[in-house]
């Protein structure tokens, strides 16, 4: 069973988006880089990856200078690729260029083979009636499995 240690989550991503694919991708890092992502000091929240020249970029993860580092200490905000098959990458150029699609990442982790991994989502933007059907659908799910619990508890006569 493969074992995965997550480093960063970006929650809002699935909260703004509905996520109709998922997508799993290496991405190419610098020594001090990993170094600060295992310590957790990186953040997905508003990042995002874009399609150039046949190529992924990561954009607008935050990855913190690393503690120990000195001045060859990485940029926090740069753009980093994505490693991915050919294929895949002119799939996912093909959706986002044609419908509309944005591509989020969902969260980090480090893989069993301690690499680090990054989960691409393919999702359109909700808007604020989707928001809101969401919220109400999972108060009235948890409203139901408090019944439920509730009927089971109680002593029968």
């Amino acid at each position: 069973m493969a074992r995965i240690k997550m480093l960063a989550e970006n929650r809002k991503a699935r909260y703004d988006y509905s996520i109709e694919e998922k997508y799993e991708a290496g991405i190419a890092l610098l020594g001090s880089e990993v170094k600060s992502i295992r310590e957790g000091k990186a953040s997905l929240r508003d990042s995002f990856a874009r399609v150039k020249n046949n190529e992924i970029f990561l954009e607008n993860v935050h990855i913190a200078p690393y503690s120990h580092g000195s001045y060859f200490n990485h940029e926090p905000l740069r753009a980093r690729k994505l490693l991915m098959h050919k294929d895949e990458i002119r799939r996912l150029q093909g959706k986002v260029a044609e419908r509309g699609y944005t591509l989020v990442p969902l969260r980090m982790y480090l893989n069993d083979k301690g690499k680090i991994k990054v989960e691409l989502g393919l999702g359109r933007g909700k808007q604020k009636g989707d928001r809101r059907r969401d919220i109400m659908e999972r108060e009235t799910r948890r409203d139901m499995e408090r019944m439920i619990k509730s009927a089971s508890r109680r002593p029968r006569s």
